[in-house]
């Protein structure tokens, strides 16, 4: 390493020990003006070094929980598990946990600037630890909104994420494989090996994450995979299927790209009004504190969304060479946008869920939280109103406390889903936990 480069990173990670940033993140634009479907898209600002503002990771003190709505309540339905990232609920109602962090990289990973301090960011955010690479079952036998039941469910897995359940085979999305194995209700424990339907981009895998759905009839898979970068800076041959929504049919294992131009895209649902599959996309960092907006939207085959060389539709970014204005021309406007850098994993809508007449409509959406924001964004659980299929009105907080008034993580919500009794589930993977979120009695 230079000289020059240890002074940086000492720089870096010193400003991150100290929770301040490398120079400010340009202005605040108002909350209301980040959300939706017209955000305010100021001028990019860009420096040498990234804006750095992490949140320690530091859990929840015995009794703590997080804050809920007016409305609402929230128990701890499962507490001690180990980094649980993702959530599956089956028919009759067992609720499977992926244990997840992300693989030890291909060769050791990357050994540059950019990599070591993004390795560090992510330990001292609390996703610096091996996976465990298992799936957990979670069992609520009485109903009392507690799983009393834990079941070691799968094994030997490869940092799993996503999970779909067609009639009697279980698929499970490994950071590197889609993989399947029978499934008979009620089971506690897969008794035969995953096998291989299809492989998934792995490597260097800066964007591990790989969700799932099924489509509704069974017969397609549709699998979200992460770009291996910020804006392409390794190359686009690292690139292939990837910054994309994977559709795969499980009878042969054939791969095609759905739709493209989506950095991270991760939650996904079907939405049971127009039968469209969306998502909840992670968008490119550095280019200052609001831009560009994560956004959630609508996704249709064939589609392109702008990454690496626009994001929000057509607003190029200056950084990637060479240019495309081909590619730029084409890039389809996201339908909602939920705030800078709020890192929007989690997508739910709200079919079946029992919070009350104004959580009826809608989607949930678990915001992980910003690293590189001042002051820092998401950290909480979101609800979207939906009107005849489509966003109608600014969003409402459902979850909140994640962030701690001392500027430390307690907690960060990943995962959403609905539960068989109409409760909200959330995956905190630093807190550990998966909370339970129901109307109030």
């Amino acid at each position: 390493m230079t000289r020059l480069c240890a002074a940086a990173v000492a720089f870096v990670l010193g400003l991150a020990a100290a929770g301040l940033s490398a120079c400010s993140g340009g202005p605040l634009a108002p909350e209301a003006e980040r959300f939706g479907p017209s955000p305010a898209l100021p001028v990019p600002s860009s420096r040498l070094l990234p804006l750095v503002r992490i949140a320690p990771a530091r859990g929840w003190a015995e009794g703590q929980v997080p804050t809920p709505a007016a409305g609402l309540q929230v128990q701890a339905f499962a507490l001690g598990l180990e980094h649980p990232r993702w959530l599956y609920v089956l028919p009759n109602g067992d609720v499977l946990v992926a244990e997840s962090n992300a693989p030890a990289r291909e060769g050791g990973g990357g050994g540059g600037l950019r990599d070591r301090v993004a390795r560090w960011i992510m330990a001292r955010a609390g996703a610096g630890t091996p996976s465990p690479d298992r799936i957990t079952l979670l069992r609520d036998a009485d109903g009392d909104g507690v799983a009393e039941q834990r079941h070691l469910f799968a094994d030997d897995l490869t940092s799993p994420f996503g999970i779909a359940l067609v009639g009697e085979r279980l698929y499970i999305a490994n950071a590197d494989a889609l993989v399947v194995a029978p499934y008979a209700p009620g089971q506690t424990r897969l008794t035969a090996r995953p096998e291989k339907v299809a492989d998934l981009p792995a490597g260097r895998n800066h964007h591990w994450t790989k969700s799932l759905v099924a489509s509704q009839d069974g017969t397609r898979l549709y699998v979200g995979v992460g770009s291996n970068s910020n804006i392409a800076e390794f190359g686009l041959e690292e690139e292939v299927n990837r910054a994309a929504i994977l559709e795969i049919d499980p009878a042969t294992g054939a791969v095609a790209v759905y739709a493209s131009g989506l950095r991270n895209p991760v939650g996904m649902d079907w939405n049971p009004v127009t039968g469209e599959l969306w998502t909840a996309v992670n968008e490119r960092d550095e280019l200052g504190n609001d831009l560009p907006p994560d956004y959630m939207t609508s996704v249709r085959r064939g589609e392109f969304f702008g990454w690496p060389w626009s994001y929000w539709g057509r607003t190029v970014d200056t950084r990637v060479r060479p240019e495309n204005p081909a590619a730029v021309a084409r890039s389809r406007t996201p339908d909602y946008a939920l705030g800078a850098h709020t890192a929007s994993l989690g997508l739910v809508f709200t079919r079946g869920a029992r919070l009350g007449p104004d959580l009826a409509d809608g989607v949930f959406v678990g915001q992980h939280g910003s690293w590189n924001r001042s002051p820092p964004s998401g950290y909480k659980v979101i609800f979207v109103p939906f009107a005849d299929g489509r966003p109608a009105g600014p969003p409402r907080d459902v979850l909140t406390g994640f962030l701690g008034p001392d500027g430390e993580a307690r907690g960060r919500p990943v995962g959403v889903i609905v539960d068989s009794r109409g409760g909200l589930l959330v995956a905190d993977d630093v807190g550990d936990a998966v909370w339970r979120v129901s109307a109030a009695r």
